[in-house]
């Protein structure tokens, strides 16, 4: 358009959660933002934590997008970290706190973080990834060790390296008033998290400030959040960022209740005494609230809303959350997605206990900020139609995906393939448009000609009453003939028979659905409890 006005200062300026927390420090300045324990800070003192903090990055010789690690649980300081890296013009990789040194070494020689952030836990599981790092090209960054507010810190280090830090010292170096470093590009990275999948090799996804800005917002709509609230911080931090809340919460003015260690009795106390309103994080979750004893339960504040995203348990464990009066919800995403894209409220006594469980609807479901979500076949790029039997790719795109993969072209490219992010997923339409998730693909079977999604038999498997974890993969005999083959754990204290566990299943799946062999023993899992199922596989093919 001939004439048209451009862009300023007065009408444009970059997105970022940073000014989330300027915006608290303001309106909700004497609220209180963070609790932990018998620790409490207001949002105006989380704030000049956190330029403090900043300050002494800089001092410490950060620069403009240098890496920062860190290796925390869910603590004051590592929510403040989410913060006070990016107001330094830094990049924050927040690790996984289950990690082996093997693993960390590896994440840590990509990311060429120069200075570690590191929790007194876990302080002996970095000095022997260090170790290995010592034997190769790269340097280990410099550490800073975070102590426990309540415990003596004198008593418990050896053998750090000569130039070893300490938070509380760190940040009293650092100044209040500090002139923070903006992003002067929206999609510059603010962090790097690193993929929890099954397939044995770590991938950093990198988030740009826009992104992390839009899906926060995405976040407070998603989860039905309402200015103020309680989060109970359940949801790991160093999984996308704690599914974006580190900086919704700052654009709410909530509270954020820290929880290093999470049990049945911890979240009960922390529910009843804070009055939380919402909490996130794996399936398993569900398992603990469900097999609490009734002496750790207390009755829920009205609307306490729960969120899970992963690998689902029985239905039956639904139930009995449900029944204890909470509000549960299902997600659905991904790390390269910043977290559940797509999260629908779990409706107790529903006619296809499977289908609630595997299917995304347009009710209760909140697409927002991610334009496009389809499922098309993989080849043409067409959309699949909605008969319910077609099976596709589950594909996105839009503004809260991830730039890519750090220092991987070719498979940020792949993933990106035309115009799409390829999640790998397979699924169908159905006839009202939801979409039924049915099986990642390279985990779908093909017996007697038939597709068979194995998230369909291990429901099954899950529903029986003695069976604790259960996985299914595909095995060939030896005329090449696919057919369901499944690893089952049992319950603590449970036997059951391999006749009885073929059975169980004849009666409620389809001929070419049965599994045909069943092993009883332990699951291979990764460092965040996903099944590896390629590790079957592979057993398999050795003849175990």
């Amino acid at each position: 358009m001939k004439g048209a006005p451009s862009a300023c200062s007065a009408n444009y300026v970059s997105m970022t959660p940073i000014r989330f927390l300027e915006r608290a420090a303001t309106v909700h300045a004497d609220k209180p933002s963070i609790v932990y324990g018998g620790l409490w800070f207001s949002w105006k003192e989380t704030h000049g934590r956190c330029l403090s903090l900043a300050s002494a990055l800089l001092n410490l010789g950060i620069s403009h997008l240098d890496i920062v690690a860190a290796l925390a649980p869910n603590i004051p300081e590592l929510y403040e970290l989410h913060f006070a890296v990016p107001m330094a013009g830094a990049v924050i990789s927040a690790l996984n706190t289950n990690l082996d040194a093997t693993t960390l070494s590896v994440i840590l020689e990509q990311l060429e973080a120069k200075i570690m952030f590191v929790d007194y836990q876990f302080i002996e599981v970095v000095l022997n990834s260090f170790n290995i790092i010592s034997h190769g090209k790269c340097k280990p960054p410099q550490l800073v060790v975070i102590h426990d507010y309540n415990k003596q810190p004198s008593f418990i280090f050896k053998n750090l390296p000569p130039d070893t830090l300490n938070f509380n010292q760190l940040l009293e170096k650092g100044r209040a008033d500090f002139e923070i470093r903006m992003p002067t590009n929206e999609c510059d990275p603010i962090s790097v998290n690193y993929t929890s999948g099954s397939t044995g090799t770590p991938k950093g996804a990198v988030y740009s400030h826009r992104g992390a800005y839009l899906n926060s917002l995405a976040a407070i709509s998603r989860f039905d959040m309402k200015p103020m609230p309680v989060f109970l911080w359940t949801v790991d931090m160093f999984r996308c960022n704690g599914w974006c809340f580190t900086w919704a919460m700052a654009a709410l003015g909530g509270t954020n209740i820290c929880l290093r260690n999470v049990s049945a009795k911890a979240m009960f106390d922390e529910i009843s005494l804070h009055n939380v309103t919402h909490l996130c994080g794996p399936p398993a979750l569900l398992n603990v609230i469900a097999d609490a004893p009734q002496s750790e339960k207390k009755p829920l504040p009205l609307g306490v809303s729960i969120t899970v995203a992963g690998v689902l348990p029985p239905f039956q464990v639904f139930h009995k959350v449900a029944e204890l009066g909470f509000s549960v919800n299902v997600g659905y995403g991904m790390t390269e997605a910043m977290g559940p894209v797509l999260v629908r409220p779990w409706k107790p006594n529903s006619g296809d206990e499977l289908t609630e469980h595997i299917s995304y609807g347009d009710e209760g479901l909140t697409l927002f900020m991610m334009e496009g979500f389809d499922v098309k076949d993989p080849n043409t790029m067409k959309s699949t139609p909605c008969d319910g039997k077609t099976i596709g790719e589950i594909m996105f795109r839009g503004n809260t995906m991830m730039l890519g993969y750090l220092k991987n072209q070719q498979l940020t490219k792949e993933a990106f393939r035309e115009g799409w992010y390829r999640t790998g997923d397979l699924g169908t339409k159905q006839k009202d448009g939801s979409i039924r998730l049915k099986d990642r693909a390279k985990d779908m079977i093909y017996s007697s000609g038939e597709a068979v999604s194995s998230l369909e038999v291990e429901a099954v498997l899950l529903s029986h009453p003695k069976v604790l974890n259960a996985a299914v993969v595909g095995k060939y005999d030896e005329q090449m003939v696919e057919s369901p083959f499944a690893v089952i754990k049992l319950k603590e204290g449970c036997w059951t028979t391999v006749e009885d566990i073929i059975r169980f299943c004849k009666a409620r799946l389809d001929t070419h659905m049965v599994p045909q062999s069943v092993v009883f023993g332990d699951l291979p899992v990764n460092s965040t409890g996903k099944v590896q199922k390629f590790l079957i596989r592979e057993k398999i093919k050795c003849g175990g």
